[in-house]
């Protein structure tokens, strides 16, 4: 089970450098899906559907890649049936306090941790009806920390069992002061609230994730204590891709 793989290897200490996926094509995934150690499936802001999101899920099957679906929101019946879609775990964005990080387990895991729904229609055509016996563990649920209230009670937050991973958020954290987005790619800009997320997740035996899209901001998430790293995404290799091979035609008009 690739899911189970996953949850075990960053659970051992792995760092795994990841793609976030927008657009709702399987083929994408199957391409350069293998390039990286776990894809992002972007629910939240991307332009997925059930059905697009259910056939990403089994590209990332097919390539054997770990598949993350970024929820767009706290709701209890879509994070089940993320979940039910047999990827390796959820992304819930803006967790800002302990009790809804407490919601969003509940959501889930099965019990006795959570209240999960039984009854994947997926997981039971695979794996059997016993699929819920080793979800807890087979799965992860990864909060994203994206405001400063979420970053002030990332300690409690971090505490809750059943989350697995605590994501800090560099774009939100941005516009929370307003920042002009270029900003962003200074790569000691957010260090301080990283190492607090980092050292807050090593505390309560969790793991930390974030976004890192340069070679410098890879080094400092990977000092800092980080494993779960985006590194690049479909729009941004799609854009600088073209943009690319125009530059490098055009010189010959």
């Amino acid at each position: 089970m690739v899911f189970n793989e996953f949850s075990k290897q960053i659970k051992n200490g792995e760092i795994k450098l990841g793609i976030n996926i927008m657009y709702p094509v399987p083929g994408v995934i199957e391409r350069i899906g293998a390039d990286w150690d776990w894809v992002w499936i972007d629910a939240q802001h991307g332009q997925f559907e059930y059905n697009s999101i259910l056939a990403c899920v089994r590209a990332c099957d097919y390539i054997k890649v770990p598949s993350v679906i970024r929820v767009p929101n706290h709701d209890y019946g879509f994070i089940g049936l993320a979940l039910d879609t047999g990827a390796s775990g959820v992304m819930v964005p803006m967790v800002n306090t302990a009790e809804e990080a407490e919601l969003i387990v509940k959501a889930s895991k099965f019990p006795p941790v959570g209240q999960r729904s039984y009854g994947a229609r997926r997981l039971i055509d695979l794996y059997g009806r016993g699929y819920s016996h080793t979800a807890n563990s087979d799965t992860i649920i990864i909060a994203q920390i994206e405001t400063k209230e979420g970053l002030m009670n990332v300690d409690e937050i971090a505490n809750v069992q059943g989350i697995d991973v605590i994501f800090f958020s560099p774009d939100d954290m941005a516009m929370q002061d307003n920042m002009n987005m270029d900003e962003l790619r200074k790569p000691k800009h957010f260090e301080k609230e990283m190492k607090k997320l980092a050292e807050t997740a090593k505390n309560a035996g969790k793991i930390a994730g974030t976004v890192a899209t340069s070679p410098d901001l890879v080094k400092i998430a990977v000092d800092l204590g980080y494993q779960l790293i985006i590194g690049t995404g479909d729009t941004f290799l799609l854009a600088n891709g073209s943009k690319n091979c125009r530059q490098v035609l055009e010189r010959v008009l």
